[in-house]
């Protein structure tokens, strides 16, 4: 059985120790901010995380580039070459063109290199949501399974990675069409925070509102008790935008109700916190459906 490497893409938010323990190949997805080009790198070394929220909270708005066609073939074709296959799951392809960049590489490089395994997966996910897609993948794998075992479970587990958050600040959504004008302006007045999930597709919807920044918090936890498959034995992804202290009151709520085997926490990256901005938590779990 040839060796395999999972691949995936800076959206994950992984920290960047848990994808070197998981070996794992990450590619950076690019911000453009302040007139400069920065490479999402999971340990920040081109932009911290800290001084991107800080530079949102200072009004500078920045804009997002997906991993291209090149940029793959690029980062591919060394593990090929050494006679290792790939498996690649990428940021939905509802939210980023980095998936169908993937697919198209893909097919070229299977031209090049006849005798891999080559195989793409669209996550829909977003986030820490396929940080923890990623990381049941890679548990699969050093547990063993060959390449066509781990996707058959990735593609599997897609449906139920659900995806639970809440933003402090409307305006972020309404630059990105994602609420309208007066929606955002209605309810930063009624302090009016809004629940979202990713749905079966990858796209990011609304669902309901709650009123305040404890409700909301709790509202993400309210969605886990409704669907969660055996909480207990569960480990959790929680990811912020610069506001630990709320994503740890999420953590103690869902300690206090599940007691979960594991809870990790990470920021929300410079790519995805441009569009959600600075206060964004999410919660992320294997539930029933999304």
């Amino acid at each position: 059985m040839r060796d395999f490497v999972i691949m995936t893409d800076s959206c994950c938010d992984l920290t960047a120790e848990m994808a070197a323990e998981l070996e794992l190949e990450v590619l950076p997805l690019r911000l453009l901010m302040n007139e400069k080009d920065y490479r999402n790198y999971l340990d920040g070394r081109e932009i911290g995380f800290k001084e991107f929220y800080d530079c949102m909270r200072a009004g500078n708005m920045g804009a997002t580039s997906a991993v291209s066609v090149g940029e793959f073939e690029d980062a591919v074709r060394p593990i090929l070459s050494a006679g290792k296959d790939i498996l690649y799951i990428g940021f939905s392809a509802a939210l980023s063109t980095t998936y169908q960049s993937s697919a198209i590489a893909a097919e070229q490089l299977r031209e090049e290199f006849p005798d891999a395994d080559i195989r793409v997966v669209n996550s829909k996910c977003a986030s820490m949501g396929q940080g923890l897609l990623v990381w049941l993948c890679a548990q699969q794998k050093k547990a063993g399974k060959s390449l066509a075992e781990v996707c058959a479970y990735c593609e599997e587990t897609v449906p139920s990675l659900c995806h639970w958050f809440t933003v402090n600040d409307l305006n972020h959504l309404k630059r990105g069409g994602r609420v309208s004008a007066a929606t955002a302006l209605v309810g930063t007045m009624l302090s009016i925070k809004p629940v979202l999930h990713v749905d079966d597709e990858g796209r990011l919807i609304s669902v309901s509102k709650a009123r305040g920044r404890k409700a909301s918090l709790l509202a993400l936890v309210d969605e886990m008790e409704k669907t969660a498959i055996d909480p207990a034995n569960q480990t959790v992804f929680i990811s912020h935008g610069d506001c630990l202290e709320d994503a740890q009151f999420v953590a103690a709520e869902i300690e206090k109700r599940f007691g979960p085997k594991d809870i990790r926490f990470n920021y929300v990256g410079p790519v995805i916190g441009n569009h959600t901005g600075a206060g964004v938590v999410a919660l992320f779990f294997l539930g029933t459906h999304r």
